[in-house]
């Protein structure tokens, strides 16, 4: 961002932080998540102590509010948000419900006078929630289909959950997705594609464009879900994922019923394990019943009211290894309208995702940048070559943590990955790291 060498050496010398001004002590166990209100003036902290506290961010930082969560059943406090103009927060939780099943809620506070204004079941809790505009917020829920096979549902909530009126739904449900092999969906956040031409733009896009023709990043585009495609001709001549075969115009149902006929009838010996089996069964059903992607992902008409919704993934494993992006059109934004799917036709199960971005590792964190342009990924890689055999057992992960930085008006990795901090807990226990970005600096 400097033009020259003077600037240069001033911003890194005279705005990287480095001295500590105040250390506040008010929570009595581990901090978990830090967020900044759009104005800079307040921030709130989440942490294990199970309370969020609101700070006033004055020369001398002081605390306004705290509010402990624990009557509510909840374990902890895990990640905040404030919403566009800083009148209300978003606070996600991990909750302890029937049979010490963890789930997970959000909760939405008044910032006029810190009450508590709504609170919405969230699941799986690593779902987190945002917000998708002033007033409305995005959660999650989860339903299990098999014993590897699941579908994920994205709610649309209102903040005030009041019945205003009968006429005004409380909530609307988003998205269904199915999910393979143990997958669920993570990680929610919304992009703001009318932010992408501020004048703060630290890359130049033809620059980019050109850097990203000679990329070798792995980005495919999905018309269907997760693993297949639909039988339609490619938009993009990007490498796509492995499609099924299609037996000579025989429709996936009938393709399915034959397959399973022929098992039950014993005249084929099934010659995969009860979870490939139940992998092949989930996507044959899911190829007929998915309604396809509204628009073309990539096409810059109207982005000025365009919002995708970014979350992790994945196909191969449980654990996340894949950012899916969906659009978000504009008579989605709002919780008017029909309810439950009702402007679905009936074979329109679930929704395809527009687009998957492949990491090969274990996503550990995700963050805007301040334009909602640029995508920053944490993750710990997976040895190169790995075969996932087993969904329940994915690949050993790397040591090394890295930064991968993805630009959303081409979808494709932009820099090379950077590398600096290292990890140590294995798979099973992985645990989150929250990024934030500024104009010049990732924390």
């Amino acid at each position: 961002a400097a033009v020259s060498w003077y600037d240069e050496f001033q911003r890194l010398y005279d705005t990287i932080p480095c001295v500590e001004v105040q250390a506040l002590k008010e929570h009595n166990d581990q901090v978990l998540h830090l967020s900044f209100s759009h104005s800079g003036c307040l921030f709130a902290s989440c942490s294990k102590d199970c309370t969020v506290k609101i700070w006033s961010n004055e020369l001398d930082i002081s605390l306004q509010h705290s509010s402990n969560m624990r009557p509510y059943n909840w374990s902890y406090t895990q990640f905040s948000q404030f919403n566009s103009d800083d009148s209300l927060l978003l606070v996600s939780g991990v909750f302890v419900g029937p049979h010490n099943s963890s789930s997970g809620e959000i909760a939405v506070i008044s910032m006029e006078n810190f009450t508590l204004l709504s609170r919405v079941r969230n699941k799986p809790y690593d779902v987190f929630g945002c917000w998708l505009n002033e007033t409305n917020l995005i959660s999650g829920n989860l339903h299990r289909i098999g014993r590897i096979t699941s579908c994920s549902v994205l709610w649309l909530n209102n903040a005030f959950q009041g019945i205003e009126s009968e006429n005004v739904n409380v909530v609307k449900r988003l998205f269904k997705i199915q999910n393979l092999n143990a997958s669920t969906i993570r990680t929610v956040m919304v992009a703001d594609c009318s932010r992408y031409d501020s004048p703060d733009l630290l890359l130049d896009y033809e620059e980019q464009l050109a850097a990203s023709s000679t990329s070798t990043c792995p980005v495919f585009d999905l018309g269907s879900d997760s693993e297949e495609e639909e039988a339609k001709p490619k938009q993009t001549p990007e490498p796509a994922v492995q499609e099924l075969p299609d037996e000579g115009g025989v429709t996936a149902e009938d393709g399915l019923q034959q397959f399973l006929d022929d098992i039950m009838e014993g005249r084929v010996r099934p010659a995969m394990t009860e979870t490939e089996l139940e992998t092949k069964v989930a996507e044959l059903f899911v190829r007929n019943r998915t309604k396809p992607p509204e628009l073309n992902v990539l096409s810059t008409d109207s982005n000025s009211k365009t919002k995708y919704l970014i979350f992790t993934t994945g196909c191969l494993t449980y654990s996340p290894h894949q950012i899916g992006i969906k659009r978000i059109l504009p008579h989605q934004m709002t919780t008017a309208g029909p309810v439950l799917g009702e402007e679905r036709r009936s074979d329109e199960f679930f929704d395809s995702l527009d687009h998957v971005i492949d990491i090969h590792g274990h996503i550990i964190g995700m963050g805007l940048s301040p334009d909602h342009r640029y995508l920053y990924v944490n993750s710990r890689a997976w040895p190169r070559n790995c075969v996932i055999s087993d969904p329940m057992q994915p690949p050993p992960i790397a040591e090394e943590i890295d930064l991968h930085v993805f630009d959303l008006k081409t979808m494709k990795e932009v820099k090379r990955a950077l590398r600096a901090h290292r990890a140590y807990t294995p798979n099973e226990e992985c645990f989150f790291i929250f990024l934030d970005v500024s104009r010049d600096f990732v924390a």
